[in-house]
């Protein structure tokens, strides 16, 4: 269980702040907004309303006594930026900042975030490959080169085992994980024949995995 900042309880905030709930971490909330505030009270350990460009409110939370700060202002950038600053100054530990833009993340890191995130841009990713490839139900970005697939099994593979496909030395893919009946399976063994009603959790260079599965 970690201590959590959250700043900025928009919708992404929001969603955040819920699954911190479910993993079980302790979140303070924060946002200048009472009607926002008092949305995310059932996922959260405490909420204040305040302004987080305020250098006094923010000494008043204790910000370096948290293990994460994640502000997720996303309506005034000036205020993100003033806050992450803000946050650095006063010794916060780890620094995570909402960023919409390459321009807004370079100001953001020279002024004091540890790491940024782009939810906008994760999705929009999401998006245009799910519905662009004809096996692709899930994607994870690892790095610009690797990625964790969910995919439908080809027509061509069904029927045969794992081991007779030779998945991982014909086409340099690794297959993590299946799906069946709405349950993930971790273990997979070379035996396993692969059927319609499975799907496959893969992980590859993303180059490789394109051309497999037609992306």
């Amino acid at each position: 269980m970690k201590s959590i900042l959250l700043i900025g309880l928009g919708s992404f905030g929001k969603e955040i702040a819920i699954k911190l709930n479910e993993l079980g971490h302790e979140t303070m909330a924060v946002d200048c907004d009472e009607e926002r505030v008092n949305d995310v009270l059932p996922y959260v350990t405490n909420a204040q309303i305040g302004d987080s460009t305020d250098v006094e409110f923010l000494k008043s939370l204790g910000a370096r006594n948290y293990d994460v700060c994640i502000v997720t202002i996303g309506s005034n950038f000036l205020n993100s930026l003033e806050t992450t600053s803000l946050l650095h100054e006063l010794g916060a530990p780890l620094v995570v900042s909402r960023a919409t833009s390459a321009v807004q993340e370079k100001f953001l890191r020279r002024n004091g975030a540890d790491d940024v995130i782009y939810p906008e841009r994760e999705f929009a990713k999401w998006v245009a490959i799910r519905y662009t490839s004809n096996h692709i139900l899930d994607y994870v970005e690892v790095d610009s080169d690797h990625a964790i697939l969910e995919v439908s099994i080809p027509e061509k593979w069904l029927g045969k085992s794992i081991a007779e496909l030779n998945i991982r030395r014909v086409h340099s893919i690794n297959v993590v994980a299946y799906k069946q009946g709405g349950k993930l399976y971790a273990t997979v063994s070379p035996d396993l024949v692969l059927r319609s009603d499975m799907t496959l959790v893969v992980f590859g260079e993303l180059g490789t995995m394109k051309k497999c599965f037609h992306m």
